[in-house]
């Protein structure tokens, strides 16, 4: 038989719990952050392609994205040696961790697009 908490302890628990969320939001919220690392999911990527990829998405935003996720470890960034030099992106193993929220966030999307507009 499980121990019913005391109050404290379930404000304690949600508290904890909202912060790793709001943790996790800080670091995919935004318009472009989500989007960026929905593309890396699929593979390697150079500035352009993911440029091109991402409607609407400037070349100062995508690299000020890019350094954000890099300084959180969720990509890397590799200096190729070609001519011209290319940089290339994708994500860490720990970026990999985020595939199933991801994953989470579109299915609920298409459900949820379904049975509001019936597509």
């Amino acid at each position: 038989m499980t121990k019913k908490k005391s109050l404290p302890e379930e404000q304690a628990d949600c508290s904890k719990i909202l912060f790793a969320i709001q943790d996790t939001l800080d670091l995919i919220s935004g318009k472009w952050k989500i989007k960026v690392i929905s593309v890396l999911l699929y593979g390697k990527k150079n500035f352009t392609d993911l440029q091109r990829q991402i409607d609407g998405l400037g070349a100062k935003m995508l690299s000020k994205e890019l350094q954000g996720l890099e300084i959180n470890g969720i990509i890397t960034r590799t200096v190729n040696n070609t001519k011209p030099i290319t940089v290339s992106y994708e994500l860490t193993d720990y970026g990999q961790t985020l595939e199933p929220i991801i994953q989470a966030l579109a299915d609920w999307g298409i459900n949820h697009r379904k049975r509001i507009i019936g597509h």
